[in-house]
């Protein structure tokens, strides 16, 4: 039984990876914390179903290899990431384009050289290059020009830059073909949002970090990042299946086991549920996610890309053979598809989505199986301009809330926020982080 009597000096109510990241760092610099999850597990929206041999992510996000905090969090030392090889595929007007080309030049001098040497190539580029999408190799040259010098900007200079909807700044800087052909697809899936109603400072750091790195996801399954990361703390640290009523200050209530008291809260919860618990915490909007695994008796020919749908003909944003990027998610020998839907999904689901995977993939998916389908109203918290990326941590001295709420809807937003609370935790306490973990500003992706 929990009571007052079990004093921890900081309850963290959510076990999802904003929590378990200010929980390993909290731990790590000696002082006592208890993290109460209202779920089975751990994980929150990065969580993997097994069905079958197959591990399914329930809302699958993006990662990338350039996130600072992959590489920087205690307790992910053993996180192998899977990236997508050789990158992107957009299907566009009927046809499967590889955007491999643009993401290779060596930084802006070099991207321009390309676009010399392009403009004055007597040959016309390679069959199957984004370029067929994009209107031409000069339209593709700019914009490894544009990635390039992305790449190189400091993150304080893209957050001083003006801020508007993403896709009105981007039509006023990207000729329409390489707009509608290449940057919304690809933004559409790093950010959930196919309108592009981000705000534009936003969707330059996705890009600025699409550009530094690789686009990737955890071996494995999504859930993989959360049980490192409650492997690593103390045992007894995690306590789940507890549902917490009511907080302050200094002590927690919950329905189960009565009363906690503590020196420190953090809520690491979803939005929604940390405006229920802290009153008058601002609530954003959300883009609603499905992801749907389906197993085929072949993989289509793809190989480890992920494919975007530039044409904006049917439901599915992004697909991916997962069974090809990570092989541990299947079975040997089963091919496994996963596909993300955004916005409200279609009322016949499965019947739509494989009719537009056919379209996309150029294969029959009529004997394909629908192993699972998972529908999240609010998996990404919306960004629109004005959009601090960096939103208080710290509402006063001992209460504390952190998740992609307060930082970006990615997940180096919610790792960077739980960064930020343990080292606020830390500072008030007047406990020193443990050595290699002092407090910094992590970099928004």
């Amino acid at each position: 039984m929990l009571s007052t009597a079990h004093h921890a000096d900081v309850v963290i109510i959510g076990a999802g990876i904003a929590g378990l990241s200010a929980a390993r760092r909290l731990t790590s610099a000696g002082v006592s914390v208890s993290v109460l999850e209202a779920g089975p597990g751990v994980g929150g929206r990065m969580t993997t179903d097994e069905v079958d041999g197959f591990r399914l992510d329930r809302i699958g996000p993006l990662l990338n290899t350039a996130y600072p905090e992959l590489r920087t969090t205690p307790g992910l030392d053993g996180l192998a990431l899977r990236t997508f090889d050789p990158g992107v595929l957009v299907h566009s007007e009927g046809r499967r384009h590889r955007t491999g080309e643009t993401r290779r030049v060596p930084g802006a001098r070099g991207a321009l050289k390309a676009a010399r040497a392009l403009a004055h190539a007597p040959r016309p580029p390679r069959p199957g290059a984004l370029t067929g999408a994009m209107g031409g190799a000069i339209d593709h040259a700019r914009l490894g020009v544009a990635l390039a010098r992305l790449a190189a900007t400091p993150t304080a200079r893209v957050l001083d830059r003006p801020e508007r909807a993403a896709l009105d700044a981007l039509t006023g800087r990207l000729s329409s073909r390489t707009l509608n052909g290449f940057v919304r697809p690809l933004l559409t899936a790093l950010l959930s949002d196919p309108d592009l109603t981000t705000s534009s400072r936003c969707a330059d750091l996705a890009l600025r970090t699409y550009a530094s790195g690789r686009l990737c996801v955890p071996e494995g399954g999504a859930g993989t990042l959360p049980a490192l990361l409650a492997a690593s703390l103390p045992p007894g640290t995690i306590r789940t299946g507890v549902h917490v009523t009511s907080a302050d200050i200094t002590s927690v209530r919950t329905k189960e086991h009565g009363e906690l008291g503590c020196r420190s809260l953090l809520v690491a919860t979803g939005a929604s549920a940390a405006a229920e618990l802290l009153p008058g915490l601002r609530l954003p909007s959300f883009h609603p996610v499905t992801v749907l695994h389906h197993t085929a008796p072949a993989p289509p020919p793809t190989g480890a890309s992920l494919l975007l749908d530039a044409d904006r003909s049917g439901p599915v944003a992004h697909t991916a053979v997962m069974s090809a990027v990570d092989p541990a998610r299947a079975p040997r020998g089963r091919a496994l598809i996963s596909s993300t839907v955004l916005g409200t999904p279609p009322d016949d689901l499965d019947r739509t989505v494989r009719a537009h995977l056919a379209t996309l993939y150029g294969v029959p998916t009529d004997d394909w199986e629908l192993l699972a389908a998972h529908h999240d109203p609010e998996a990404v918290p919306a960004m629109p301009a004005p959009h601090d990326p960096h939103r208080p941590v710290r509402l006063l001295a001992g209460l504390y809330v952190c998740g992609d709420h307060r930082d970006t809807g990615t997940v180096q937003g919610a790792l960077a926020s739980g960064h930020r609370a343990a080292a606020s935790i830390l500072s008030d306490l007047g406990v020193r982080p443990a050595t290699g973990d002092a407090p910094a500003l992590p970099e928004a992706a």
